[in-house]
Order: structure tokens, then C-alpha cells, then sequence
């Protein structure tokens, strides 16, 4: 795939205006009315005016995410795991892999060592 999973992508499928802040959400793994609360409170309460134009800026410089971008809902919290703890995230995956190479290792040593039981088995099916 020639689309990044780890680049900020404006979100247009779940957009109410240009979908930044649906990209924002997509990006950091927050949920979408959270971070268009936060805009808005930020903006009118806090008299943070600036970010009408960062708002427009990132909308105007982002790139409109593909339409499959990630596979399930799963391959989604993974890369958004990834962008906000890349370390964390590559050690969970190689966890999971030592688990698996663990498990693969216990079946190799079964069915390698000398089973008396699996052999007779085996021999009653001819």
C-alpha cells in the first residue's frame, strides 16, 4: 500500500465541515466530539483565535485520507497506537510474536520427539 498509516490525513468520510477535526481524532485515537469540543471551547471560551486559521491552514495543506486506508477496526487502533507510542507499540508486536514462536516451538518438539501414543495412533489409521 502507498498510503502511510502513520501520516495525518484530513477525515472527509466522518468530516461535519472539512474534516480536520475528524483527522485530528483519526490521528491521535480521541474520539471525534471530544476534539470538536475541545476546537470550540478553546476557540470561543479561551479567545484562542489563532486557531480559526490553524484550522484552515491544516485544511487547506492536508491531504483527504484514502478511502482504505486501514483494513478493520483493529488495524486501525493498531496505527494509532503506533503514531502515538511507536516503542510501546513495537514491543507489543514482538511479544506477540515470541509468543507465537513459543507456541510454534512446543508443536515442533511433539510432534518431533519419539510419542509412543502418536505413533500407535498413527499406525491404527493405515
Amino acid at each position: 500500500m502507498s498510503d502511510s498509516r502513520t501520516k495525518f490525513y484530513l477525515d472527509k468520510q466522518d468530516a461535519k465541515w472539512k474534516g480536520v477535526c475528524a483527522g485530528i481524532a483519526d490521528y491521535t485515537g480521541i474520539d471525534v466530539l471530544w476534539v470538536r469540543v475541545a476546537a470550540v471551547l478553546m476557540t470561543v471560551v479561551a479567545q484562542q483565535w489563532w486557531i480559526i486559521l490553524a484550522y484552515w491552514v491544516v485544511a487547506w495543506m492536508a491531504e483527504p485520507k484514502p478511502i482504505n486506508l486501514y483494513q478493520d477496526r483493529a488495524d486501525q487502533k493498531f496505527w494509532q497506537g503506533v503514531r502515538s507510542n511507536p516503542t510501546r507499540s513495537a514491543a507489543e508486536v514482538r511479544s506477540t510474536l515470541r509468543d507465537v514462536d513459543r507456541r510454534l516451538a512446543d508443536i515442533e518438539l511433539h510432534y518431533t520427539s519419539r510419542n509412543s501414543t502418536l505413533a500407535n495412533e498413527i499406525d491404527s489409521l493405515r
